[in-house]
């Protein structure tokens, strides 16, 4: 369990204020509109209504505390940017703050923020991968060339053995783990058989998974 500290309370901060109660993290959520506070009470810890430019106000909130900062604030970026610099100064352990658009993402960076989540363009790039290839169903991102592809297994594939296809040297890709029926297993050796009951999480550069599954 960890300490999170929310500021913005907005859409995006309401779901992830709910995301983290699901994971049972302990959230301080903050924002300076009473109602927002107000709705998103069932999903945080405590929560309070203040002004977070306002470096009395945050100071008051004992920052250094939290193991991460998260900043949703939505509409303001100037509020967004001062808040993710006063976090910082004011000794903050990790800062990650939001984006919605590139010359935002590289003012917060330069300005306090350990990273940053651009959730548009993080969706955008989700969609376009997902629903534009037929063979990957689900797609998350590690960095600007690698991530982790829920892929179906190739009909060739069927019968024959992970050592026996050998992606790992043919295309530089590793099969992490299979999945079936919701449930995933990584006990994945070279002895592991394809089977067309389930599908493969593997990870790869996307122009390698492109060519290894034909898409």
């Amino acid at each position: 369990m960890k300490s999170v500290l929310l500021i913005g309370l907005g859409r995006f901060g309401k779901h992830i204020a709910y995301q983290l109660s699901v994971l049972g993290h302990e959230v301080m959520g903050v924002d300076r509109r009473e109602e927002l506070v107000n709705e998103a009470l069932p999903y945080v810890t405590e929560a309070r209504i203040g002004d977070t430019t306002n470096r009395e106000f945050l100071e008051s909130l004992g920052v250094e505390n939290y193991d991460v900062c998260i900043v949703t604030i939505a509409n303001d970026f100037q509020s967004s940017l001062e808040t993710t610099s006063l976090l910082k100064e004011l000794g903050a352990s990790l800062v990650v703050s939001r984006a919605d658009r590139d010359v935002q993402e590289k003012f917060l960076l330069r300005n306090g923020a350990d990273a940053v989540a651009y959730p548009e363009k993080q969706i955008a790039k989700w969609l376009a991968v997902t629903y534009t290839a037929d063979k990957i169903l689900d797609y998350i991102e590690l960095d600007d060339e690698h991530a982790i592809y829920e892929v179906k297994i190739p009909e060739e594939w069927i019968g024959k053995t992970v050592g026996e296809v050998d992606v790992r040297r043919k295309y530089d890709i590793t099969v992490m783990a299979t999945k079936s029926d919701g449930h995933i297993n990584v006990s994945v050796t070279p002895s592991t058989v394809f089977t067309s009951d389930k599908t493969l999480l593997v990870i790869g550069e996307y122009k390698d998974v492109r060519k290894c599954f034909k898409i």
